[in-house]
């Protein structure tokens, strides 16, 4: 890879983790006048018309038919299943510790695809997944809020994790051949498709809620959906799964900083520790001997 595209692509990755941070205190917000799939549903709604437009626009060609049963799949999964796990966790969970207990998939990317796609596990790769983990832990004791966790709200952020990790993997092998932007409009369309169902719930809490709980969801739809699930794309097309899964060890800090600013949700010493954690292992998962 020449050291442009490399850029571009660390540049993607940025993007990326600094709009999925955002997500986690969004969804925290919102979720206080919307209820999981509802939100969900909204969110997807405004992901696919963003999206839609700027296929348009583009006019990249679209993935043949052997690979619509896996696109479908990573729809099912990663924008339906994952939405609504993670909405309802966050009712449940702070945004911090939400963002924490999912961000064990980068674990699970390093391992699944160090085997399953042959990329391999190098001791760089193994030291900073080590050592981010360790600081993922710590913000999670650092941000359990009144001493103790809600377990249901935990499950259902490890099988977010689950699910994430899962779809990177189905995902990776598509954008050999597959463009970072039809590919994220088809699964975010098979996501509304799933959520569907909450189409009354919707049009009945839609009216009560508090005008920041749509600018939120809007903001989810535009932002963390259509515009990162593109840049992730377009890095994961770059870039080896597990070496950009570890980027997003940079989400909990942020995502923790971010509800202190704008939820009021105070940060410990010891998440900041945490964080910083998160930052030196970030850098030693990226590290590359030439």
């Amino acid at each position: 890879m020449t050291s442009k595209p490399a850029r571009l692509a660390a540049v993607a990755a940025g993007v990326t983790v600094v709009l999925w941070a955002s997500a986690f205190v969004g969804i925290r917000s919102a979720g206080h006048d919307l209820s999981a799939g509802p939100l969900a549903l909204l969110r997807l709604l405004v992901g696919a018309a963003a999206l839609g437009v700027m296929v348009l626009v583009r006019r990249d060609q679209w993935p043949s038919r052997r690979d619509l049963p896996r696109i479908v799949l990573i729809g099912v999964l990663w924008f339906g299943a994952y939405n609504l796990m993670l909405n309802a966790a966050e009712q449940r969970v702070d945004a911090g510790t939400a963002s924490m207990l999912v961000n064990v998939s980068p674990i699970l990317i390093a391992v699944i695809a160090g085997v399953a796609l042959k990329e391999g596990l190098p001791k760089s790769l193994l030291l900073g997944v080590a050592v981010s983990f360790s600081g993922v832990l710590v913000i999670g004791f650092g941000s359990a809020q009144h001493g103790h966790t809600d377990w249901l709200g935990a499950a259902l952020c490890i099988g977010s994790a689950v699910v994430y990790a899962t779809s990177v993997i189905l995902q990776k092998p598509l954008l050999s051949r597959v463009s970072a932007l039809p590919l994220t409009f088809l699964a975010c369309v098979v996501g509304v498709i799933v959520c569907l169902p909450f189409g009354p719930q919707l049009a009945s809490e839609l009216p009560k809620a508090h005008t920041s709980a749509i600018a939120w969801t809007v903001y989810l739809g535009l932002m963390p959906t259509a515009v990162a699930f593109t840049t992730w794309g377009y890095a994961l097309a770059r870039t080896k799964a597990g070496k950009l899964g570890a980027t997003t060890y940079l989400v909990p800090p942020i995502s923790i900083l971010l509800g202190w600013m704008m939820l009021g949700e105070t940060p410990t010493w010891v998440a900041v520790g945490g964080g910083m954690l998160c930052l030196g292992g970030v850098a030693v998962a990226r590290f590359t001997r030439r």
